[in-house]
Parts: structure tokens; C-alpha cells; sequence
């Protein structure tokens, strides 16, 4: 039988420290590789290539562009309480563009505005059923 002067469990550790500074090695290597390399340098003329555009203002001028009508301004609803001529107290619901002409639209109609306000649109709580 042969005399073995390093013992296995000695072998082992010693083969397990080399297989652990190998791998500590080349996680070093990929992290400065990694962490000191720098981007590459692009010459500045690739970075940014003008596009051609041509805008033709001519339209301005057309029958056709003449011809556009602005957008309706966006009625709203108010609820208003009002006295008639007789003193009779009157409630309800009108339409207008503002409060002012809604104020407008009621005095025309012979009544005296004594509350007006904006409906509030949609409902508190959506999840509600009607």
C-alpha cells in the first residue's frame, strides 16, 4: 500500500479554494469590464438627421377655409327659483351658455330671478342604480 503524505480531506479543501479563486477571478474580470468600459463615441452627424418638411400655408387663403364656421359654445344647465309678476314662485331647469344669459333668457320670460346656480353634471356616486 502507498504512503499518501496530504491527507483527502486536505486535497479537498485545496481543490475547492482553487475552483473559488478561478470564480472570484472571473467575476472580477466581467465587473471591471463591465463597470469601466465607456459608450462608444458617435460622430455627431448620425445623431440627428433634419427631416424635410414643407409646409404649404396657401390653405389660408382658399375659399374653402373661409368658409369654416366656429364651434357653438357648449350649453350648460342651470336650475333657478324665480317670483312672477303676481308673486308666484317658479322653479325649474334652464339652458344657456352662461349664467348671465341664462339670468337673460328668464327676465325675458317676465321673471325675476331670485336663486340661479349650475346643475352639478353626473351623479355623486356612479355605482348607485337609478
Amino acid at each position: 500500500m502507498a504512503v499518501v503524505f496530504i491527507s483527502p480531506k486536505l486535497r479537498q479543501k485545496n481543490f475547492f479554494l482553487g475552483i473559488t479563486v478561478v470564480f472570484l477571478a472571473f467575476l472580477a474580470f466581467v465587473a471591471l469590464s463591465v463597470f469601466l468600459s465607456q459608450p462608444k463615441q458617435i460622430p455627431p452627424e448620425l445623431v440627428f438627421n433634419k427631416p424635410k418638411i414643407n409646409i404649404n400655408t396657401e390653405i389660408f387663403a382658399s375659399e374653402q377655409f373661409k368658409g369654416l364656421q366656429l364651434f357653438f359654445e357648449m350649453k350648460m344647465q342651470f336650475e333657478y327659483v324665480a317670483k312672477t309678476e303676481d308673486n308666484k314662485s317658479v322653479d325649474g331647469f334652464v339652458t344657456a351658455v352662461s349664467k348671465e344669459e341664462a339670468k337673460d333668457i328668464l327676465e325675458e320670460a317676465g321673471l325675476f330671478v331670485t336663486e340661479l346656480k349650475q346643475v352639478e353634471i353626473g351623479r355623486e356616486n356612479p355605482f348607485t342604480p337609478y
